[in-house]
């Protein structure tokens, strides 16, 4: 059964993505450098690999959560939500900031992706220790 805590908190960081990035949208793309059409979404679009690739992202994320939980005996939700803040906060983030700053790219960019990170691997943290 610790599949489906694995594939439900996969699932939970998934949507808060959608929600962060409709929010963020306008202020990513441009951080980001990516061009939008008339109505304000990417020229370039984005298929369905890029949702696939970004569901098994955190698909990957939750699993490797539930192994460091595991190890660690983290089961109560307070223990899970603020060790996933501390993933996402102190090991997603750097290195997402290392990467737009040798890539050139705004520091508003880091802010955004890992602000996403940071309360992702929260919201994991969460719903891992729920089950």
């Amino acid at each position: 059964m610790e599949y489906l805590n694995v594939i439900a908190a996969a699932i939970a960081s998934y949507l808060l993505g959608a929600v962060w990035y409709m929010v963020w949208s306008r202020q990513w793309m441009q951080a980001a450098g990516i061009e939008a059409d008339e109505n304000g979404r990417p020229k370039s679009g984005m298929g369905p690999v890029t949702y696939l690739l970004a569901f098994l992202a955190a698909l990957m994320v939750a699993g490797m959560m539930r192994h460091v939980f595991a190890q660690a005996g983290i089961t109560n939700v307070a223990k899970g939500g603020l060790s996933g803040l501390g993933l996402g906060l102190f090991i997603a983030s750097p290195w997402i900031m290392l990467n737009n700053a040798f890539g050139g790219r705004p520091f508003r960019l880091t802010l955004i992706d890992g602000g996403y990170a940071t309360f992702g691997c929260g919201l994991i943290g969460i719903v891992l220790s729920l089950f």
